[in-house]
């Protein structure tokens, strides 16, 4: 990876515009433009693949890009070491906010689920998402684990329904009580 140490500086938070790397790597999915401006995705498995065609054609993801060399890493712990997590995705959803709340979703695409990566799920849950919406200058976050190849289209459509339909509670307030 090679990236001008000049544009670091002035690197927005967030930013993948000066990402550049090398790989010999031939498992790879070409991006639609429309959807990710990073040219290819270094797949590491054929899930991945499957996540990116869905990505690709949903209608509610506006962009999304696989974490990789991007720098995304959350700390968390696993026995009484420190480790660092590096999610497989972000994906910018539209939700509902409009186009200057889009909801970033860190999604992981696992297959068997050993102890440790029960771990990171649950850092993720538990401190990292409610940790970085509570700062709020990073806009909204949310994650998802997808780990079957064949319910991912599913698993991420319910996913991305599920957080519309929580804004839509959101925004509508408590429910008033029923009276006779």
């Amino acid at each position: 990876m090679t990236v001008d140490p000049r544009a670091l500086s002035s690197r927005k938070i967030g930013s993948t515009a000066n990402v550049r790397f090398n790989t010999s790597r031939t498992h790879r999915w070409q991006t639609n433009p429309a959807r990710c401006h990073v040219d290819w995705v270094v797949l590491d498995s054929d899930c991945e693949a499957e996540f990116c065609r869905v990505a690709e054609s949903h209608p509610r993801v506006k962009a999304y890009v696989k974490n990789h060399n991007l720098g995304l890493g959350v700390p968390y712990r696993y026995g009484s070491e420190i480790h660092r997590y590096l999610p497989d995705f972000i994906v910018l959803v539209d939700d509902g906010h409009g186009s200057d709340g889009l909801l970033h979703l860190v999604v992981e695409i696992g297959g068997y689920r050993r102890e440790e990566a029960k771990e990171k799920k649950a850092t993720m849950d538990t401190y990292w998402v409610p940790g970085v919406n509570n700062v709020g200058t990073l806009g909204r976050w949310a994650f998802a684990e997808l780990t079957e190849v064949y319910q991912i289209e599913s698993d991420f459509k319910a996913k991305v329904e599920r957080a519309f339909d929580e804004m839509l509670a959101r925004a509508a307030g408590p429910t008033p009580a029923f009276s006779a």
